[in-house]
């Protein structure tokens, strides 16, 4: 977080305390395979126990000890580590499970979309258990989509599981004002992060070149924090800008005739699906990508348009690019979805309902 960020978050608790973050890891192949030894013995993956932290434990411990909590929530597995089983004797614990990492490393390999195919296999039965008695340790745990949500009584049938979804804030996303019609494409998500490399590579590498021989003109707009050198290489192909950091990302949106979400893999409901739907911009995007939402079920209003093939996505987003009518359609239907199920307001009050009840 930025300094910024963490002065405008004191405002809204009674108390803050910042721990730096630990100091990347280091070493060779000997240092992995160590890391790895601690998985196989701990049962704690390496990504959790490179956040852990001694003092952070200490000042947990003592202000549990204290009574000062009636409750501890928790992001997966950012902070699931500092959780004892027994607290939840005292005071209600709850989970936050933004995506199952076991389904997710499965995905990566039935999809072939992992960054290390060897180690994930290794991995996945660790994470199976990793996930399984993390649950055990929390009185509540709560997820965003009904998929997660059956992964995870599959791990627990006894758990308490509430299904909350995400949300947007509709100040930071505005309705847009109009449609600029052309041939512009939007991706909007941190462009480090490896999930949306792999997706924002695919749809450059693969999609918009076909989409290129039917429409010349055709521009696609990355924009996101931090983009890797695998992203930044994608600027140099006609047509594509790659911004970094913007101040204002519903500006980018509401430029954009279509706004892609091309995910292969990566579970829970996406910020950036819900943002562009709320911004009104019509989606075309993969299941991944419209993990937990209803968007074009029968008998219903149509929301965004599917795509998980190369083909499917030339043929729907020219479908979009052709007709205006259909692109108002989406708009509007987009952003009643959102105003009608996934506003802050709406899921603030279903979780304080959670750790309060």
């Amino acid at each position: 977080m930025s300094d910024e960020e963490i002065e405008a978050l004191r405002g809204f608790v009674e108390e803050l305390v910042v721990f730096p973050l630990p100091e990347a890891a280091t070493g060779g192949i000997g240092a992995k395979l160590q890391r790895q030894l601690q998985f196989w013995q701990q049962g704690k993956p390496p990504n959790v126990m490179f956040r852990y932290l001694d003092n952070i434990q200490q000042w947990i411990d003592d202000a549990v000890k204290d009574g000062r909590f009636e409750a501890i929530t928790c992001e997966h597995s950012v902070n699931e580590v500092y959780i004892r089983p027994q607290w939840r004797q005292q005071l209600k614990t709850i989970l936050n499970i933004h995506s199952s990492l076991y389904r997710t490393c499965k995905n990566q390999l039935e999809t072939h979309t992992s960054e290390n195919p060897l180690r994930d296999r290794l991995y996945l039965p660790l994470l199976h258990r990793y996930e399984q008695n993390m649950l055990a340790k929390f009185s509540r745990v709560v997820v965003t989509t009904d998929e997660d949500e059956a992964q995870m009584r599959g791990f627990d049938p006894k758990a308490e599981i509430l299904l909350i979804p995400n949300g947007v804030d509709l100040e930071t996303f505005p309705y847009r004002t109009a449609d600029p019609g052309g041939h512009s494409l939007v991706f909007v998500g941190g462009l480090d992060y490896y999930i949306n490399i792999d997706a924002v590579c695919f749809f450059t590498l693969e999609v918009l070149p076909r989409l290129q021989e039917k429409y010349p003109d055709v521009t696609l707009t990355l924009v996101g924090s931090k983009p890797s050198p695998e992203v930044q290489a994608l600027a140099q192909r006609p047509g594509v800008t790659v911004t970094g950091r913007v101040p204002a990302v519903a500006e980018y949106l509401h430029q954009a005739t279509v706004a892609v979400i091309p995910m292969r893999t990566g579970f829970g409901m996406k910020f950036k699906t819900l943002e562009s739907l709320a911004a009104g911009v019509p989606v075309v995007a993969s299941d991944r990508g419209l993990e937990g939402l209803a968007v074009d079920e029968p008998g219903m209003s149509l929301r965004a348009l599917r795509a998980n093939t190369v083909d499917e996505y030339v043929s729907a987003i020219a479908r979009l690019f052709e007709d205006g009518q259909l692109r108002a359609a989406l708009s509007r239907n987009g952003r009643a979805l959102i105003e009608e199920n996934y506003t802050w307001e709406i899921l603030g009050a279903r979780y304080e309902q959670a750790i309060s009840s």
